[in-house]
């Protein structure tokens, strides 16, 4: 038997809406991670963007276990001597609770130009409302 490669045209990208509230962030963003990446579809293929896109809605209201919320520390750097910057998730939750799901879910995908095209369809807003309602997106519920 041969194997059988994606072609981009044949590829049917759906919408999805995720509600992270009370969820586990890491939890979360392994299963936000599957959709993005396509592998719960049978076509799927490592090397094709096979993924859908994905709108996450309260972030601010996602959950971190244990002691993380106080330990977890985000880094980011100027590239200027000295320019590194730590913060926690704390903080960076109340400041920009989106950036702790991208970072999460960014951390699980691949890290080459797929994975960066992966990353461009995840959507996420802080709040409840979303403006992609014109696609139509599907609820997907996480437990």
């Amino acid at each position: 038997m041969k194997t059988r490669s994606a072609k981009k045209s044949e590829i049917e990208q759906k919408w999805y809406v995720v509600d992270a509230k009370d969820l586990v962030l890491g939890r979360l963003a392994s299963r936000i991670a599957v959709y993005l990446r396509g592998k719960h579809k049978a076509i799927f293929t490592p090397h094709v963007d096979t993924g859908d896109f994905v709108v996450v809605v309260n972030a601010e209201r996602v959950r971190l276990t244990g002691k993380k919320l106080e330990q977890k520390v985000y880094y980011r750097h100027s590239n200027y001597p000295g320019g590194l910057k730590s913060e926690t998730a704390k903080s960076l939750l109340a400041r920009r609770p989106e950036q702790v799901l991208v970072s999460a879910v960014s951390g699980m995908l691949p890290k080459n130009r797929l994975g960066r095209q992966m990353i461009k369809k995840l959507k996420v807003y802080s709040g409840p409302e979303h403006p992609h309602a014109a696609q139509q997106p599907q609820a997907l519920s996480i437990k």
